[in-house]
């Protein structure tokens, strides 16, 4: 099964009056998804290609409730309820700035009946709803080890992209203890640390399932990695053919266009 969702477009909810939910420095962006839009601070974090590919590939079933660790502005569970058919969506994030612009998006496209926003720490996500909660989780964690890498004085940008808050290892740790029996966990990543993320998953009993590489060219090398895995799942890994961005500089590819709506 590929990374494609087609799901038909649904009806837009009502929305709030965004002149009551912008607040200075911060703009409106367009999902192209449902007429959805979301409220971000450039001075902040804005999300990027990885959050919209992983809300691609991302499989959520009729029914199901889905948990996004780390979800910044919220942009993976408004994606992902635009897309599927999932009962209900959460968004857990620590910066109390970004978790309030994640709840005044959901407000504005009408969905706080389907979302959640709780400002709270991936360490403690197990407490705060108990285990074997979700039948899916979906995360785009920070990608750079402790100091490792060039640090934006920004601390909302360092938070998103380095591990200060919390490791490879808590993500995956909370995920098992989050997951129904069978549950799925989707995660991008840098391909840098794919052994790491396996290795992470078998040890908490999460199975690697499905993998797709992604190369900003098709000449070279891939920049992130999409996994699933599976709790309690049997060790069978699928590896999906590479997902290529662009096909030259500035134009995205076929698929890129036709399934992640760009």
């Amino acid at each position: 099964m590929g990374t494609e969702q087609i799901v038909e477009q649904k009806n837009p909810p009502q929305r709030a009056n965004n002149t009551d939910l912008l607040k200075p420095g911060e703009r409106l962006d367009d999902l192209e998804r449902n007429g959805y839009r979301i409220i971000q601070d450039p001075k902040r974090f804005c999300f990027g290609m990885d959050a919209v590919l992983l809300s691609g590939f991302a499989q959520v079933k009729p029914n199901e409730r889905v948990l996004d660790l780390g979800t910044g502005t919220g942009i993976i569970p408004i994606l992902l309820e635009a897309k599927t058919k999932g009962l209900h969506f959460t968004g857990l994030e620590l910066q109390q700035e970004s978790a309030d612009m994640a709840r005044r998006s959901v407000a504005y496209n009408g969905l706080e009946e389907k979302i959640d926003i709780v400002t709270g720490d991936i360490k403690d996500a197990s407490t705060l709803f108990g285990a074997s909660s979700f039948d899916v989780i979906t995360t785009n964690p920070p990608y750079m080890i402790g100091q490792h890498g060039l640090q934006n004085a920004n601390e909302a940008k360092t938070v998103a992209r380095h591990e200060i808050c919390c490791t490879l290892e808590d993500v995956v740790a909370q995920s098992a203890k989050l997951l129904r029996p069978r549950g799925r966990m989707y995660m991008v990543h840098r391909p840098f640390r794919l052994v790491e993320i396996c290795c992470l998953m078998h040890q908490y009993g999460i199975e690697p399932k499905r993998m797709r590489l992604v190369y900003p060219f098709a000449d070279k090398e891939p920049n992130m990695v999409l996994i699933e895995g599976l709790r309690g799942g049997n060790a069978r890994l699928t590896v999906e053919k590479p997902l290529i961005i662009f096909k030259e500089p500035g134009i995205y590819t076929e698929e890129i266009t036709d399934v992640y709506g760009y």
